[in-house]
């Protein structure tokens, strides 16, 4: 199975209409793009593990509900986006495989079997799978947002790529919310820093592994870096999936300038 760290828009927005988001079409290529996912495996996965810049616990923490129910994590948006069902089936015999190659990595690990699908999940999924057939499951970001521990974490999970396993990290490359904001109202606020930020971004994935994961471990020392991810939970999901890309190189099947910054997608295998 591929690997694969995609932006997740904002909040309900492929299900609700909001003037914050721009004018109608802004995000057509984006939806366009993760309707698409559900072509990018020869096969169809066995089981769907995601990795949320909306979870972040103490520990590398999986979810384990056979039936997740829907976690509305946004606010003040219309009725509608609180209506949004995606009814996956759980994945606990994956999230259970998930703790044991995560604990052969040396990791402690913890599990909750109440959390359900943030958006950052049930958003490209209801895109990509809208039947809601294939079990999924999650796993948390880390507190303390450490990019090695991530990279580690990812590794310890390539063994799921031969076991069925599609592994999505769900961020935005770009992730300065006054940046977008400004963007959204026609200043371009945000754009020249993502676009360095971005450019480093892309040449980093196409670096064989050893350079890509050491640059991904100082990432804040690259162009721009603070100035696109303040808070670095959104870029997060792309180390652990970097760690699972193994020796795999990156490419970037989906780019565009949305609400003035610079937005990628990377597939690896």
């Amino acid at each position: 199975m591929p690997v694969v760290y995609l932006p997740h828009g904002g909040g309900p927005w492929p299900f609700v209409k909001q003037p914050l988001f721009g004018p109608e079409g802004t995000w057509d290529r984006m939806r366009d793009y993760m309707v698409g996912l559900a072509g990018l495996t020869a096969s169809r996965p066995r089981a769907i593990l995601v990795v949320s810049a909306h979870w972040e616990e103490p520990l590398p923490t999986t979810m384990s509900s056979p039936r997740p129910p829907m976690l509305y994590d946004y606010y003040n948006f219309p009725p509608e986006a609180y209506e949004v069902q995606w009814p996956a089936p759980g994945a606990p015999e994956l999230a259970a495989r998930v703790r044991e190659l995560l604990s052969s990595a040396g990791l402690r690990v913890a599990d909750d079997a109440e959390r359900g699908f943030d958006h950052g999940t049930f958003v490209p999924l209801k895109l990509a799978y809208p039947e809601a057939d294939i079990p999924t499951t999650q796993l948390s970001l880390v507190a303390g947002l450490d990019p090695a521990e991530h990279l580690k974490i990812g590794r310890a999970l390539v063994p799921l790529r031969d076991e069925g396993v599609l592994i999505l990290g769900s961020g935005m490359s770009y992730h300065n919310m006054r940046g977008l904001l400004e963007g959204s109202k026609g200043n371009a606020l945000g754009r020249e820093d993502s676009k360095v930020f971005d450019d480093w971004l892309q040449q980093t994935l196409t670096l064989p592994a050893e350079q890509r994961d050491a640059r991904l471990a100082a990432w804040q020392n690259a162009p721009a870096a603070r100035a696109c991810h303040p808070r670095e939970e959104h870029l997060l999901p792309l180390h652990v999936i970097a760690g699972a890309a193994a020796d795999d190189r990156g490419s970037v099947p989906y780019q565009e300038v949305l609400m003035g910054a610079h937005i990628s997608a990377v597939h690896f295998g």
